[in-house]
């Protein structure tokens, strides 16, 4: 307590303050402005920031760290130790340290290459520059040489480069815009505003400079969305919190300018906070791998065991008769126990070759492979943004074929950015200069809260609250009403090129429960009305007699637009007697001034004004989504993926875009929302849910949300409908971080789990890794996270497999990605093609590779019996180490680089190929078993056929062929012609490389083994190949071809049988698709493109708004607009014209005149305004009788 009360009154002393026990856990923050001195010896972190796992220093032990928890590569290090001491190796220790060191180089390489980028990533972002000011004056200054208590300045369109305390900004009042699309995804604007005190400090960089106040605040976190603290400052204590904050990663909009105080920085920043970890990630088959590698190394001791006990008992009962006969030693062992000991390690090094180090190197070349040819895939190819894909890691490939149940993405990178219109008769009906159309784009271009900025000359940009805001007055922008400007008491508006100013009386600001918009405005002849966009269901109950026939035709037509899962809004207004609307407006400014239920009697006043309005007509409004969104999320659906949203949005937002793509439909049972306050709230709503969905289902089954039971479902393609799931699940961040509580989460999971849909809203990014951590801890699931901004960072390092869009919100999530492209719609091939054909390969190529090396390895187990358990090999040296190097490794690369068992069209056609990988089918315990028999079987039959059938054969001059160089020969050919000809019936797909592989290794084969029988090789080395002839001799005998052709029928037969009889009694969904494929091949069917997945829907949604409360109260009063002469009181209900001086806006210059001098057009003339890009799809709805197109 002592040293608690001393760390807090040194500092007011200037004394020495003890450092820290922990830097990561402080209990609260002091920093001064302007005082570096001061907060260094707190110890904060700076703003350097690492996202890379090693330096020069670290890298070496880190990464053989790494390596070395893959159990094979202990287990070969184990073996070269054993190499090393004679009295047990029989072969050369440079056969394993050679591969090991090849191995362990090589994934270190590809390590490091990774690490690199991420390295240049970090330098990159550390290397922006900033304004700091220091000693008095402005410096340009690295991100990475910021620290805590700096003050700097930030410039419109810039990013924020720590957690900043906002001192004063360029706009009134201290406000400025930020758009946090890196935090939550979201691209609309977030207002934040300064203290009073500390915005009248301006941009005087001498008062800045004098600045001292201290910020007494909260430790770093991760809360995105709260803040508390508070500033001393000249006496006096002011509160902050969330408002007053820019977060790092931030864009400024809108705002010239703008000083902030550094409050945290570096890796103590909120968004930093909320990154995950690197992790080193592994796939499911690297860790089954481990476990095999210790069965095979059982099953390894438990042969050298059975040998070494046969060697003591030879060596006592028949070794000292036959070393007198025969071999006698130079130094004679005379404990039979002790040279069964040395036989013991000494078969352990011989049958080493079960798991051969080469296996690990072809692991890792099929897995590059695999890695380019996603690399190289023109159809994941974005043209437009010359985007690619790429393959950011190559160990994960195959985890790509065997996702179960959880893809994790946000909405954002959804939307398509490109803007449509659909209802060409709105253009005839403007050249006919139709009343009622005009009425209804004027309506648009007043009624909202939009602010206009001119980026550059002739460049109008808005920045609105919600995207639908945007799109709604840039439609009446591209149809001739430009809204140009906006002050409090004013809005601007240019009508097919006239500049028409409507005074602004007041803003009936929208909210969650109105569920409308409304303004007030006086047009130039003085005549004042209200214009109203809002739900249909609220605004038709609002409406006078008189729009009944509108009324009609209108729902008619928003009957066809929600059964295209469009968003509508209906349009009307009033105009108003100047005596009620005076009365009316004085009621309005008492209700403002009062403290105690003045929501409800503003909501009283709305509703008197929002009746009797005419119906002028509808909009419907689509979030479009990319191309092939809605089949991508189908044809997943189908492949039983399970899709869980995570995303930053507001419910409302995801709950529509939801609708967009399919994932929520109207003929669900239902669709829970989980939005309770309080963990009891949340407690009960879930079990509600759970118990809702079971007891509607007579026999529930939590487990098959993981899809471990075997399908024997028929074949279905995308052009079916996707697997029925009665209900959805929809919870949002508040309740989301009470249910990850231990006491809740699994409740959570196991509701999730019976739903078809799960769409979590407004949560932050740690909560988005939670989820996925979640999944992965509780389920067991091969998780994979999909994103593009800084906001997905966490998730994507936490999901087993990371995917980033390289999208509108920058390239961090890519940066942190496993795999990258340029469109969702791209994670459909991902998944299905090159995931799936990734795991098939990797599958058939390790089962034919431990099959294979059980033949070749077990000869010599079988052998022992016959040679005394001498640990003698079969073969020669050289064909032990060219065996896995050069006979059999390329046909086996060939097979895991190239295979496919049906194309990729087919692949995409029938998801439900995907399932195998997703119950680990392909490889597993049991495949690897019956792998290991059929090796077996093989290893028996090639020693004892040669064995029995040279046992007493003769040559044709009557010799003896039964020596032991002649066996080996014989023997050595039919392994070598035995897995020849089995990887050829393992393969599916024959390419000219296939052949050339089998075919040329056979040649290679009996080249070297000729040459190394040869007189010439024997010259030259005559020590190491003293068998002169012995190929030459053994093969010219025909007795020596046929017992090489009965052992490889006999080896081959029963496969050949066993996989007749299985294709033909229990064909696979594989089975039947290749053969489809090859009936289709025959007949050249005509191929059949896929069809939009459409919703069918009868929902009304009226989000066209920010779904929370406006800026209507902002604008009106003032606060975010720039004047040159003094502000009016108030902007509400003012009579007066403000006069044309008043106010200046930010953007002064006209822009219709910059754009007719842009285009060459004269001043006089109509200008033609641009269409403008936008998120929406855009449907409207006017006029009686006007036809309607989609």
């Amino acid at each position: 307590m002592a040293e608690k009360w001393l760390w807090r009154l040194l500092p007011w002393r200037g004394g020495w303050i003890p450092r820290r026990k922990d830097a990561g856990h402080e209990e609260e923050r002091h920093v001064k402005a302007n005082n570096r001195e001061y907060n260094d010896r707190f110890l904060y972190a700076d703003n350097h920031i690492k996202t890379s796992k090693y330096n020069i220093f670290t890298f070496l032990p880190i990464n053989l760290f790494e390596q070395f928890q893959r159990v094979a590569n202990a287990y070969f290090l184990f073996l070269l130790i054993l190499q090393l001491i004679p009295q047990v190796s029989s072969l050369s220790w440079f056969t394993t340290i050679v591969p090991l060191a090849l191995v362990l180089t090589i994934t270190a390489v590809k390590d490091a290459t990774d690490d690199y980028f991420r390295h240049k990533s970090d330098q990159q972002v550390n290397s922006r520059q900033s304004q700091v000011l220091l000693s008095g004056r402005l410096q340009s200054e690295q991100w990475m040489n910021v620290r805590v208590g700096d003050i700097i300045k930030l410039e419109n369109n810039q990013f924020v480069a720590a957690d900043l305390l906002l001192l004063s900004s360029s706009e009134p009042y201290g406000l400025s815009y930020v758009e946090t699309a890196e935090l939550d995804g979201e691209t609309n604007l977030k207002v934040r505003q300064a203290l009073t005190v500390t915005s009248e400090l301006g941009a005087d960089i001498h008062k800045l400079a004098e600045f001292d106040g201290e910020v007494v605040c909260e430790p770093p976190n991760n809360k995105l969305d709260r803040f508390t603290g508070t500033l001393l400052w000249k006496d006096g204590k002011f509160p902050l919190d969330n408002g007053k904050l820019l977060l790092r990663g931030c864009v400024l909009r809108n705002t010239e300018w703008c000083f902030g105080m550094v409050i945290f920085a570096g890796l103590e920043t909120k968004l930093m906070q909320n990154c995950g970890r690197t992790t080193f990630k592994r796939t499911s088959i690297d860790r089954l791998m481990n476990t095999l590698v210790l069965w095979i190394f059982g099953f390894l001791m438990c042969m050298g065991i059975i040998l070494a006990i046969g060697n003591s008992v030879w060596e006592k009962s028949v070794g000292g008769n036959f070393r007198k006969l025969y071999l006698p030693w130079d130094e004679v062992l005379s404990d039979a126990f002790f040279s069964g000991f040395l036989t013991f390690w000494s078969y352990i090094i011989i049958l080493n070759t079960v798991v051969p180090i080469s296996l690990y190197v072809s692991v890792e070349v099929i897995r590059l492979g695999h890695s380019y040819f996603i690399n190289w895939d023109r159809r994941m190819y974005q043209a437009q943004r010359d985007t690619p894909a790429e393959a950011r890691t190559t160990t994960l490939n195959e985890e790509l074929g065997q996702k179960t149940p959880c893809v994790d993405f946000s909405f954002n990178p959804l939307r398509d950015r490109r803007f449509r219109f659909h209802d060409h008769s709105l253009l005839e009906a403007m050249k006919l200069d139709e009343t009622a159309v005009r009425e209804f784009f004027r309506l648009l271009a007043l009624c909202h809260t939009v602010m206009p900025e001119e980026k550059m000359e002739g460049e109008l940009v808005y920045q609105a609250q919600s995207p639908d805001e945007g799109a709604l007055v840039t439609a009446a922008r591209n149809f001739g009403f430009v809204f140009r400007a906006r002050t409090p008491e004013t809005i601007t508006v240019y009508e097919l090129g006239k500049a028409v100013t409507y005074q602004l009386l007041a803003i009936l600001d929208f909210n969650n429960v109105r569920k409308r918009m409304s303004v007030i405005v006086r047009n130039p002849q003085g005549r004042a009305r209200l214009y109203c966009k809002g739900a249909d269901t609220i605004l038709f109950d609002r409406l006078e007699p008189a729009s009944e026939e509108l009324l009609c035709t209108t729902s008619e037509h928003l009957n066809e637009f929600a059964g295209e899962g469009l968003r509508t809004l209906a349009l009307a207004y009033r105009d108003l007697d100047e005596d009620f609307f005076q009365g009316w407006m004085q009621r309005l400014r008492e209700a403002c001034s009062l403290v105690e239920k003045r929501e409800d009697l503003l909501a009283s006043l709305y509703e008197e004004m929002e009746r009797e309005m005419t119906l002028l007509g509808a909009t419907a409004i689509e979030d479009k989504l990319e191309q092939g969104v809605a089949e991508t999320i189908a044809c997943l659906t189908l492949a039983s993926i399970k899709i869980w949203v995570l995303t930053g949005d507001k419910m409302e937002t995801a709950i529509n875009i939801a609708y967009s793509c399919n994932m929520l439909r109207d003929d669900m049972n239902e669709v829970f929302v989980i939005s309770g306050h309080s963990v009891l709230e949340v407690q009960q709503q879930l079990k509600s849910a759970k118990e809702q969905i079971l007891g509607s289902n007579r026999e529930p089954s939590v487990s098959d949300c993981a899809d471990t039971e075997k399908s024997d479902a028929k074949l279905d393609s995308v052009f079916e409908e996707a697997i029925s799931v009665e209900y959805a699940l929809v919870i949002n961040g508040h309740s989301l971080a009470h249910a990850l509580e231990a006491d809740l989460e699994g409740l959570l999971l196991d509701t999730a789990c019976l739903c078809r849909t799960v769409i979590c809203c407004r949560v932050t990014p740690l909560q988005k890794a939670q989820v996925v951590e979640l999944v992965k801890r509780r389920r067991r699931a091969v998780t994979l996270a999909i994103g593009d901004g800084a906001n997905d960072v966490s998730m994507i390092k936490t999901a087993h497999i990371g995917v980033g869009i390289s999208g509108q919100e920058g390239m961090q999530a890519v940066l942190a990605s496993d795999y990258s492209f340029a469109q969702f719609r791209h994670l459909q091939r991902l998944l299905l093609v090159h995931g799936r054909w990734s795991y098939f390969r990797m599958c058939n190529f390790l089962c034919y590779f431990f099959y294979k090396n059980f033949a070749f390895t077990l000869v010599h187990f079988w052998f022992g019996f016959f040679c005394g358990f001498s640990a003698q090999t079969v073969y020669d040296q050289w064909f032990i180490t060219l065996f896995n190097i050069v006979y059999t490794s390329l046909p086996v690369l060939a097979m895991g680089l190239f295979d496919q068992d049906v194309n990729e069209k087919n692949s995409i056609r029938f998801p439900k190929l995907y399932e195998p990988g997703q119950l680990n089918l392909l490889f597993n315990k049991r495949q690897f078993f019956l792998c290991s028999l059929q090796g077996a079987y093989t290893s028996f039959t090639l020693f004892f056929i040669p064995y029995g059938a040279l046992y007493h054969g003769v040559r044709d001059d009557g010799a003896n062929v039964t020596d032991q160089q002649s066996f080996a020969v014989t023997i050595a050919t039919s392994l070598v012609i035995v897995a020849s000809v089995q990887i050829g019936l393992d393969t599916n797909y024959w390419t000219a490389i296939n052949h050339f592989y089998i075919w040329g290794s056979l040649a290679v084969y009996f080249s070297i083994l000729f040459a190394m029988h040869s007189n010439g090789i024997f010259g030259i080395f005559p020590s190491q190949f003293p068998f002169i002839g012995t190929a030459r001799s053994s093969l010219s005998q025909p007795v020596v071809w046929l017992v090489i052709l009965l052992t490889t029928v006999v080896c081959v037969a029963p496969v050949l049988v066993v996989r007749f009889l299985r294709a033909d009694l229990y064909p696979t969904q594989t089975d039947k698709v290749r053969r489809w494929q090859l009936a289709s091949r025959r007949q050249h069917p005509h191929e059949q493109g896929l069809r939009r997945v459409r919703r069918t829907s009868s929902r009304r949604s009226a989000y066209a708004f920010a779904h929370q409360e406006g800026y209507g109260e902002l604008i009106t009063s003032g606060r975010n607009m720039r004047f040159t002469g003094p502000a009016p009181e108030s902007g509400l209900g003012s009579t007066s014209d403000p006069g044309p001086h008043t106010w200046k806006m930010h953007s002064s210059s006209s822009w219709i005149e910059n754009l007719l001098k842009k285009r060459g057009l004269t001043t006089g003339s109509s200008p033609k305004c641009r269409p403008d890009n936008s998120t929406e799809r855009w449907h409207t709805e006017g006029i009686p009788g006007d036809q309607h197109t989609d």
